[in-house]
């Protein structure tokens, strides 16, 4: 297979790869920087300085550490790290340097080279990369040398993918992400995922807030960033595969600490689920808090959105006509949501209060969103809901992040 390239932001080609000082040629008698066309001083190869140190102009994201001397196995892992934006650091040997084996964030080692570690620093990060099925020799290799696991490829090039970028991009723990809904139209849904992810943003979270509905009014409109520069929607149509978080996080507006991602002005079409996929998946991995606006309507965008979240909030007017409606969103959203949550909004009618809306949807109250009278007039003196930290509506939000934030808090 020839090298690819994913689709989107933050991704580069094989050319970068970065290549230690063996102290031999390689298998057939030519080095490997020259088998894979990096020789020196050919425009794209990038070298480690005398002592193995990288260059003062180096710009390019650090890869993982490869050692291997299996030309072929060489090709298929330097095409995954292309795959995954990265630039790799190539070493026949275990590198006589110590910081050449422990600075970088993960260690690919081929089965061909497994036997040549034993020796070396035990550190995490250290995956077994192989081609052939059921040899038992690996999988002791792999406990000598302290391997967190065991691949093979082709079959696994897909997950080895994703473990360099992750490695790369220092991915730990994902974004806490929350969808917002409404029981019924004009609940205000767009009005709470604004305010939560304005609160989160003090709380000092980094936080995403998208917009899941072409057919609204546009969340940029509502913080106020419709004349920020930076990608939408429409921009991420054609992505597919993996997108590099970091560089997404970096392409989108930003306003008030929030970074947004919403549809403009054009009208445009659907945005493919596998690029909703793709974008949400990438933003996940940069931590924090992304604050989903969800549509009332379905499809398979939708369903996207929701197979990421993990946690749902449904805005329910304190009306009967609204609860009912509510019923059949609740019923809609709960077939991919496992934590759906009722905010109750007043004013109530007669006879209801936030518990009867709960009971009455069978559902967990995550709270009660307050009435604020003069939430109208701020927004249409171009105030974002939920600026004013205290605020009524500010302080549900602060609150609400406050429990599901803090680690043993009431979720």
């Amino acid at each position: 297979m020839g090298a690819s390239r994913t689709s989107g932001v933050g991704t580069t080609g094989t050319e970068g790869a970065r290549w230690g000082s063996p102290p031999g040629p390689a298998p057939g008698g030519a080095s490997s920087a020259r088998r894979h066309g990096t020789a020196e001083g050919s425009p794209g190869a990038r070298h480690t300085g005398a002592r193995g140190e990288p260059r003062a102009d180096e710009t390019h994201r650090a890869g993982p550490l490869i050692v291997t001397e299996d030309l072929e196995l060489l090709d298929d892992l330097l095409r995954l790290c292309a795959a995954a934006g990265v630039d790799p650091e190539v070493h026949h040997r275990v590198p006589e340097r110590r910081a050449n084996w422990t600075d970088p964030p993960l260690v690919l080692i081929g089965d061909d080279s497994a036997a040549r570690c034993r020796g070396a620093v035990r550190r995490p990060g250290i995956v077994l990369v192989g081609r052939e099925r059921d040899d038992p020799e690996m999988w002791r290799l792999a406990v000598e040398i302290g391997a967190e696991c065991v691949l093979r490829l082709p079959d696994a090039e897909s997950l080895l993918v994703d473990r360099i970028a992750d490695a790369a991009e220092g991915a730990g723990r994902q974004a806490l992400t929350v969808g917002v809904a409404g029981g019924r139209g004009g609940a205000g849904a767009s009005t709470l995922a604004c305010a939560l992810a304005l609160a989160a943003a003090r709380a000092g979270q980094r936080t995403l807030l998208v917009d899941g509905d072409p057919l609204g009014g546009g969340l940029d409109v509502l913080l106020g960033g419709e004349r920020e520069e930076g990608r939408r929607w429409p921009d991420f149509a054609a992505s597919k595969g993996r997108l590099a978080g970091g560089a997404l996080e970096e392409s989108l507006p930003s306003v008030r600490g929030v970074r947004m991602l919403s549809w403009g002005r054009e009208p445009t079409a659907p945005v493919p689920p596998a690029a909703v996929r793709s974008v949400l998946a990438a933003a996940r991995r940069r931590g924090g808090v992304v604050v989903v606006d969800l549509p009332r309507g379905g499809g398979e965008p939708t369903a996207e959105a929701l197979a990421q979240l993990d946690l749902g909030l449904l805005v329910v007017p304190g009306e009967l006509r609204a609860v009912a409606a509510a019923h059949r969103t609740a019923s809609a959203l709960g077939v991919t949501v496992r934590d759906l949550r009722v905010v109750a909004r007043g004013p109530y009618a007669a006879g209801l209060d936030e518990r009867w809306i709960a009971d009455a949807l069978r559902l967990p109250l995550a709270g009660e969103l307050p009435y604020d009278p003069g939430a109208v007039a701020d927004q249409d003196a171009g105030v974002p809901p939920g600026a004013e930290p205290r605020g009524p509506l500010g302080r549900f939000c602060a609150a609400f992040w406050e429990r599901v934030l803090t680690p043993g808090g009431a979720a």
